[in-house]
């Protein structure tokens, strides 16, 4: 299963190809990580829903952070820059993940954030190793949501929290393609309620549970513009990207797919 996601992502021609014209979208010198937003933000809401749960999750200077399922980097070139903490993101696709260290680079991050190759299900990280965990957009890839949350408490230190920002099953399933699955061999939504005992039997107490899918909705009907012209997730998934962009907004807007923000504390060891 995992190779068949990976598969949905990855694209080294496409990044290859993005790499060799980001100097004609993006000068060097010029570039600041709000620029990067509509490539790197691969989630509803982009940037602002990043900066939300960041919030949410309470993050300070100087802290470990796991960024699971780290995509090209955006959401964790954030949380150095704007919180000084320190980030490691690893991702299914080595691709983006060299993509990624490209663009941290291109910021003046180098060192503060950095990506690997890895799985979410093994992590290649010892126990106790983090202060807070982050994932947005991820977990619906993976099926075996208990082991996905017991390796997150396992690589926490006690009183270390997870931040999560996902899509839950709605009233009907997902509109195919969306971003994360070209069909449902690939989807995994958990109704809200099974997503907290699942959290709950992990071993974490929820501290914080915010429905965001009316945000998600009016996100969807007034997407911003980029900045840079030609710069957006297109250039990552191929020419079908906006038929699974509209399909995610239609499948939000008729309540098939709901929008999640939460927090989890790590209580004992």
């Amino acid at each position: 299963m995992s190779d068949e996601v990976e598969r949905h992502y990855a694209a080294p021609s496409r990044i290859d190809s993005l790499l060799a014209n980001l100097d004609a979208m993006a000068p060097a010198g010029e570039l600041k990580i709000a620029d990067l937003a509509p490539l790197d933000q691969f989630h509803a809401g982009g940037l602002e829903a990043t900066r939300q749960l960041a919030t949410l999750a309470g993050l300070s200077a100087g802290q470990q952070v796991l960024d699971v399922g780290s995509g090209v980097g955006g959401p964790a070139r954030f949380l150095a820059e704007t919180y000084g903490c320190s980030v490691t993101g690893i991702d299914l696709a080595a691709d983006y993940c060299r993509l990624a260290e490209v663009l941290t680079a291109r910021v003046g991050l180098e060192g503060k954030a950095t990506f690997r190759p890895a799985n979410a299900l093994d992590l290649p990280f010892a126990d106790g190793t983090f202060d807070a965990v982050w994932t947005q957009h991820a977990a619906m890839n993976i099926a075996d949501r208990p082991g996905l949350y017991r390796e997150m408490h396992r690589v926490l230190r006690p009183g270390g929290v997870v931040a999560l920002y996902d899509a839950v099953a709605g009233n009907g399933a997902p509109l195919f393609p969306v971003p994360w699955a070209r069909d449902s061999s690939t989807s995994f939504l958990l109704a809200p309620d099974d997503l907290r005992d699942v959290l709950q039997q992990a071993g974490f107490t929820v501290i914080a549970w915010r429905d965001v899918s009316e945000d998600a909705k009016r996100w969807f009907a007034n997407r911003p513009r980029s900045a840079l012209p030609g710069l957006g997730l297109h250039l990552l998934m191929g020419s079908d990207f906006p038929s699974m962009a509209a399909n995610f907004g239609r499948s939000v807007m008729e309540g098939r797919v709901g929008l999640l923000m939460a927090v989890a504390r790590k209580d004992h060891a």
